[in-house]
């Protein structure tokens, strides 16, 4: 089944530069009114909220946007506010910082706040994420695994996400964490999603006929497991190597594309 989008989405691998010439934080500013429309930063997942919050107002500001609100949900009851729900409301653009992806799907799921966040992106709010905040856009996310070694069976803890895009799995700090054997793991588990893993200071623009497009300074990676032929995922002795036959890859750069329902660049 297709994907559907039903709003553009920026999905950022983290560490995005906010010193320089803040090409991706630009590129943000550049789907809304600056003058008129809001902005919305969402510190859900930080455990340091506002000092997070208070950096991107700054940055934002300085990049030209008038209109900029914090959403601070420290805790579960937060997101019945009916204050935090119309933050949401009014937004044009929701940004989710970095933190821990656990944090804001387990403290909005569910919720009012949740609900009003469904509604707006279908209504064509655009929303990005960084970081942790890439990771809980997709239905499936990961939450924890191994880094910088082989891939494991039966190593990764996955969660469901917030689903505003479907069918894939996106994991973050991609190259500079060594995170492709987790991503690897997630997909011989998931063989029907495509894994998506950005770098940092990199992103994909994804578009509503499920087409993205890569922005800055590092590489995206598009695992495809759809074709695999054998793989020991499912058997026994866990904490085994993992082993995965006829898995797919495509590494991207900035100005490549890749098509989401036909599975090609």
């Amino acid at each position: 089944m297709e994907e559907r989008i039903k709003s553009n989405l920026i999905i950022i691998g983290g560490a995005e530069d906010k010193e320089g010439d803040k090409n991706i934080l630009k590129e943000v500013c550049s789907h809304i009114d600056k003058d008129k429309d809001e902005l919305l930063i969402a510190t859900v997942a930080s455990g340091v909220p506002e000092e997070l919050g208070d950096q991107y107002k700054y940055i934002f500001s300085g990049l030209g946007v008038k209109n900029i609100a914090i959403l601070n949900v420290k805790e579960r009851k937060d997101a019945y506010d009916d204050y935090h729900v119309n933050l949401i409301s009014r937004a044009s653009i929701v940004f989710f910082t970095g933190g821990d992806q656990l944090r804001i799907t387990s403290l909005i799921g569910g919720t009012p706040l949740y609900r009003m966040m469904k509604k707006r992106y279908e209504e064509g709010c655009m929303f990005v994420g960084t970081s942790a905040g890439a990771s809980v856009m997709s239905d499936t996310m990961i939450v924890t695994g191994p880094e910088e070694e082989s891939p494991r069976k039966c190593t990764l803890k996955m969660a469901p996400g917030l689903g505003l895009i479907k069918g894939v799995i996106i994991d973050q700090h991609f190259a500079q964490r060594g995170r492709i054997g987790r991503l690897l793991v997630g997909i011989s588990e998931n063989p029907e999603s495509i894994g998506i893993g950005i770098d940092e200071d990199t992103a994909i623009i994804v578009n509503r006929e499920a087409q993205f497009s890569v922005i800055g300074s590092g590489a995206v990676y598009v695992i495809d497991g759809s074709e695999i032929t054998k793989t020991n995922v499912s058997e026994q002795n866990p904490d085994e190597i993992l082993s995965i036959c006829n898995i797919k890859m495509h590494i991207l750069k900035k100005d490549d594309k890749y098509d989401l329902n036909r599975r090609t660049p």
